[in-house]
């Protein structure tokens, strides 16, 4: 997998994100490349979000070399997945 999610209620209106990227994702440019893609995917799915949740995306191995449109369905993926958005359409 290109990134993981964790989860967890935050008890106030807004969903808050962050987003992480380790020494094992690749050197400082690779994972601020990482980081600013997961970004900007969930900037676009942001209003579809449940709201409520504190999530936080972790790039991992790889995902400094894939290309917009493959972190877009990992980000949409896993929050499908975390049951906090119905579908990626």
């Amino acid at each position: 997998p290109l990134l993981v999610l964790v989860v967890r209620a935050n008890c106030s209106p807004p969903s808050r994100f962050g987003f992480s990227a380790s020494r094992q994702v690749g050197k400082a440019v690779a994972r601020s490349r990482a980081k600013r893609l997961m970004r900007e995917n969930v900037r676009s799915y942001q209003n579809r979000i449940d709201k409520g949740w504190d999530c936080l995306f972790v790039a991992r191995h790889g995902a400094a070399e894939a290309s917009f449109d493959q972190i877009d369905e990992a980000v949409c993926q896993v929050l499908v997945r975390a049951q906090l958005m119905r579908d990626c359409k």
